[in-house]
């Protein structure tokens, strides 16, 4: 079996996503891995992957938009900060066991502006507020063809950060459990 060519897969997709998608693939090439809904390039980049999706989802902070090009980067989020980046963005996702962030926007000028207030966030150089301002505000200027250096690269230092959380439960908690429950059959 022949495997199709990017350009392939992408022209039976919704014009919003295909449009998305060959943004990715001119910059990036060929993906690594492909299905008939979603190409992923591995290592593009400042990214650990990009994944362009047949799918899209409508968003509409700062204006109407669709979602279909995700960006992840190794970043760990603490905890504590994960409601903030919600209220930031709903299309920036902490996947905190895997220490990684992603973001899900139309392109990756997008997700670098998301991602770089992301880490502004979690340092404290921003409030929530004050970056869905500076988004906004950046997402003007690019259109007034002023410089928008959020936008333009990437400034969040990746770090390999996965959290697995703590143990709660002993083993012979579990033992002490599985004892119970073998009794009370």
């Amino acid at each position: 079996m022949n495997a199709q060519s990017a350009s392939d897969i992408i022209a039976g997709w919704p014009e919003e996503s295909r449009e998305a998608a060959q943004l990715v693939i001119d910059k990036y090439g060929e993906p690594q891995e492909s299905t008939p809904s979603y190409l992923i390039w591995l290592r593009p980049g400042p990214w650990k992957r990009m994944v362009a999706s047949k799918d899209f989802v409508e968003h509409h902070f700062p204006i109407p938009h669709i979602d279909s090009v995700t960006s992840v980067l190794d970043y760990r989020v603490p905890p504590e900060k994960a409601t903030d980046l919600a209220r930031f963005d709903g299309s920036v996702v902490v996947g905190r066991t895997e220490g990684e962030v992603s973001a899900r926007c139309h392109d990756e000028e997008a997700n670098n502006l998301a991602l770089n207030l992301m880490h502004d966030i979690v340092t404290g150089a921003k409030t929530v507020d004050d970056a869905r301002q500076y988004y906004a505000k950046e997402f003007l200027d690019v259109r007034r063809g002023r410089p928008t250096p959020y936008m333009s690269e990437l400034r969040v230092p990746a770090t390999v950060a996965p959290d697995p959380d703590r143990r709660v439960l002993s083993d012979t908690q579990l033992e002490e459990a599985q004892q119970e429950g073998k009794q009370a059959s």
